[in-house]
C-alpha cells in the first residue's frame, strides 16, 4: 500500500509515525506558506487585547509558532499555553514556552481543558473555526489572529504520478485538495483532520475519513477493512 504525506517538507513526521511499518510513505508536498509580517501579527494581538491580558493562547500549527514571542506582551503572567500537535509543542519549547497541553488531532480538542479567557487563537488564514467557535459559547473571549496562509503548488510529472498511484492520501487542508482533486484516483482513501477539510474533499470524492491524532487508528481500521478494494493492497 502507497502512502502519500502532503504537508510541506519537515512538517509530515507526525504522519509517518502514525503510518509506521503498516504501507510505504512517500512526501509530495501540496502547499506552500506565505507568512505574515511580524509587525502585522504584533499590532493585530494588541488591537485584540481590549479585553485585557490574555488568559489562555492556542497555537494551532508549529508555522505559527514563530510569532508566540511577539504575543508575551498580551499575555498574562499565568497564562497557559495549548498546542496542536507534538511538532507545534517542540517548536513552542524552542521559543522558551511550557505547554500546558497538546491536542492529538484537532484544535477543538483542546475546548474542554481552556478554563480561562480571554483566549487568543494564532492560526491560518481561512482556518477552521469550531475552536473558536466553542470558546465563544463558553464566553471565553476567543480573539483569533491569521498569521500564515497556504497556496497550492504545481506538481512536477513524477509528482504527479506517484499521487496518481497512492491509495491513501493524506490532506491537511482545503488548498492541498484543490492541487490533489483533479490526480488522485476516486478509490484512493482521503484522511483529512477535521470537517471543514472532509467536507471540501466530500463534494467531490467519495473516500474520505477524519483520520489525524486520535481519529488515525479508527480510520485506518476503515480503510484498511475494505483493502481488497484498494489498488495496489495485498488483497487485490
Amino acid at each position: 500500500m502507497l502512502v502519500v504525506l502532503t504537508r510541506e517538507l519537515g512538517l509530515n513526521d507526525e504522519l509517518r509515525r502514525w503510518v509506521g511499518a503498516r504501507a510505504d510513505a512517500v512526501e509530495i508536498p501540496l502547499t506552500t506558506t506565505l507568512y505574515r509580517s511580524m509587525d502585522i501579527v504584533r499590532e493585530e494581538v494588541r488591537a485584540g487585547s481590549h479585553f485585557g491580558d490574555f488568559r489562555s493562547l492556542v497555537v494551532t500549527s508549529a508555522r505559527t509558532a514563530r510569532y508566540a514571542a511577539v504575543c508575551r506582551d498580551a499575555l498574562g503572567e499565568a497564562a497557559k499555553v495549548f498546542s496542536v500537535g507534538a511538532a507545534t509543542t517542540r517548536a513552542l519549547e524552542r521559543e522558551g514556552l511550557t505547554v500546558s497541553a497538546t491536542s492529538t488531532g484537532t484544535a477543538l480538542e483542546l475546548a474542554p481543558l481552556i478554563t480561562e479567557g480571554p483566549v487568543l487563537v494564532l492560526g491560518a488564514q481561512g482556518g477552521r473555526d469550531d475552536l473558536a467557535s466553542a470558546l465563544e459559547r463558553d464566553r471565553y473571549s476567543p480573539v483569533s489572529v491569521e498569521c500564515y496562509r497556504t497556496r497550492g503548488v504545481e506538481l512536477d510529472a513524477a509528482a504527479t504520478a506517484t499521487l496518481s498511484r497512492a491509495d491513501v492520501v493524506f490532506i491537511g487542508a482545503p488548498s492541498a485538495w484543490r492541487v490533489a482533486r483533479a490526480v488522485v484516483s476516486k478509490e484512493a482513501w482521503i484522511l483529512v483532520p477535521g470537517e471543514t477539510t472532509r467536507d471540501a474533499v466530500a463534494s467531490d470524492h467519495q473516500r474520505v475519513l477524519v483520520g489525524w491524532g486520535e481519529e488515525f487508528e479508527r480510520a485506518w481500521g476503515v480503510l484498511t477493512s475494505t483493502s481488497r478494494d484498494v489498488p495496489g493492497s495485498d488483497d487485490s
